[in-house]
């Protein structure tokens, strides 16, 4: 049996922006949220505003990895 491969949705460099971007100060659970959102919004890919907001609940973003960062947005990314 033959594994597929892995399509990667969003590159690393893109993943390692979003990671900074959610790690400035002052940005509160909702802001976070929005960045997530128009993160996805601009790779053509939709989500709630609540699953956003569970996401950075998830991410404990000042420590988040961008390997955890892609995992939660390929949970989220719901195609448009």
């Amino acid at each position: 049996m033959q594994s597929s491969p892995i399509i990667e949705k969003f590159p690393m460099p893109e993943l390692q922006e979003l990671r900074e971007g959610l790690q400035q100060n002052g940005l509160d659970t909702w802001q976070a949220a929005d960045l997530i959102r128009s993160f996805l919004a601009g790779r053509g890919y939709g989500v709630s505003r609540q699953g956003a907001r569970e996401a950075v609940a998830r991410l404990e973003i000042p420590r988040c990895s961008v390997d955890r960062v892609r995992a939660e947005l390929e949970k989220l990314a719901m195609v448009m």
